[in-house]
């Protein structure tokens, strides 16, 4: 996965709940925050990652578990949202038995909820390390489909945001085709790459970036341009994708892009909600991150249902719609799209809490 540096904005505590535990095992951080149990239970999943310390851990759990409600709300499915977080040393990602403990600490810390909870794979993690929390904790979803879970999420997110670029295209280029396009990836982890084989087979022309040089080979594999991250910002091109970790357009680089449209994987793209603003006054339509990248959130609705793939594909494709509807709402509003996917999320947690909400 992408190692790219977040910054850390700050956080209003509108949140059910926050547990932080030092694991029995490991005495490693372990945390899971709780934003909203409205809608169903919050389901995010268990970021791996080395934190500068707990309190930033804490922090980070915090925003995307906010982020993971309007996500569910945006998306019509009945699950909350939260997040959890493990944080480990510097150094290399732990492996051996020293993972095992780790996981395993973390779904001492999941139980403490009691299912208002339900974790799943994220960054730094996998659904061979979901079928280690299983053995702590019953709140696991993401396994692997050997054991009776839909398994690794990445090329449906891929899909969800594919389908929220279709709608973006229409809007700007009065066309959903892909086909020559230009596009910058930024960030080639699991979903970045599974990106980037859907674009090019549509016909995009692809430009790729990650701070992992190996991810190399696979640019040259697929006819893309390999470029510094910071070069793929700046790109001149249709479609700016960013899908590596999050705060990546911010207060130094926002007025230098050269994109027609936003729309990547990343969750919380902009570093402040503000930047909205600023990418609508230079005409530049960004994607909610939240409606975009909620491919494998409903992905996991559908397992909670009783898995079956092509009604999940045919789900996430529907983020096209969604995308192109709150895009409407927002050019009728005289709003930005965020602020348009705000109001499109709250008034789907408003309806779902007083009439139950069912996908």
């Amino acid at each position: 996965m992408d190692t790219q540096a977040e910054t850390t904005p700050l956080i209003s505590l509108d949140h059910e709940g926050l547990v932080i535990k030092r694991g029995r095992r490991s005495g490693v951080y372990t945390i899971v925050a709780v934003h909203s149990t409205k809608l169903g239970p919050a389901l995010g999943g268990c970021r791996m990652w080395r934190y500068a310390s707990s309190a930033d851990g804490a922090r980070d759990a915090l925003r995307l578990a906010r982020a993971m409600t309007f996500k569910a709300a945006a998306a019509q499915v009945p699950l909350g949202g939260g997040k959890g977080v493990i944080c480990v040393e510097p150094g290399g990602p732990p492996a051996g038995e020293r993972r095992r403990q780790i996981l395993l600490d973390f779904a001492d810390t999941v139980n403490v909820l009691d299912g208002s909870y339900i974790t799943a794979e994220d960054v730094g993690t996998s659904s061979a390390d979901m079928i280690v929390i299983r053995e702590g904790t019953e709140h696991v979803a993401g396994l692997p489909e050997s054991h009776g879970g839909s398994g690794d999420p990445s090329p449906v997110t891929a899909l969800g945001v594919q389908a929220a670029m279709q709608a973006c295209c229409e809007r700007v280029f009065g066309s959903p085709d892909l086909a020559g396009r230009s596009v910058a990836i930024v960030g080639a982890g699991r979903v970045g790459s599974r990106l980037a084989e859907l674009l090019s087979r549509a016909g995009a022309s692809l430009f790729l970036a990650d701070i992992d040089e190996s991810k190399r080979a696979f640019a040259d594999a697929l006819g893309a341009r390999w470029c510094d991250p910071n070069v793929a910002l700046q790109a001149e091109v249709d479609v700016l994708a960013p899908c590596a970790l999050g705060g990546v357009i911010n207060e130094s680089n926002v007025d230098r892009l050269r994109c027609a449209v936003v729309c990547g994987s990343a969750n919380n793209q902009l570093a402040h909600e503000g930047l909205a603003e600023d990418l609508h006054g230079r005409e530049i339509l960004y994607a909610p991150d939240f409606v975009a990248n909620a491919g494998g959130l409903i992905n996991i609705a559908v397992e909670r249902e009783g898995y079956d793939r092509e009604r999940a594909l045919e789900r996430v494709r529907g983020i096209e719609a969604t995308m192109a509807e709150l895009l409407d709402e927002a050019e009728v509003e005289g709003i930005t799209p965020l602020g348009a996917a705000y109001r499109l999320a709250r008034r789907r947690l408003e309806e779902g809490a007083s009439a139950g909400l069912a996908i």
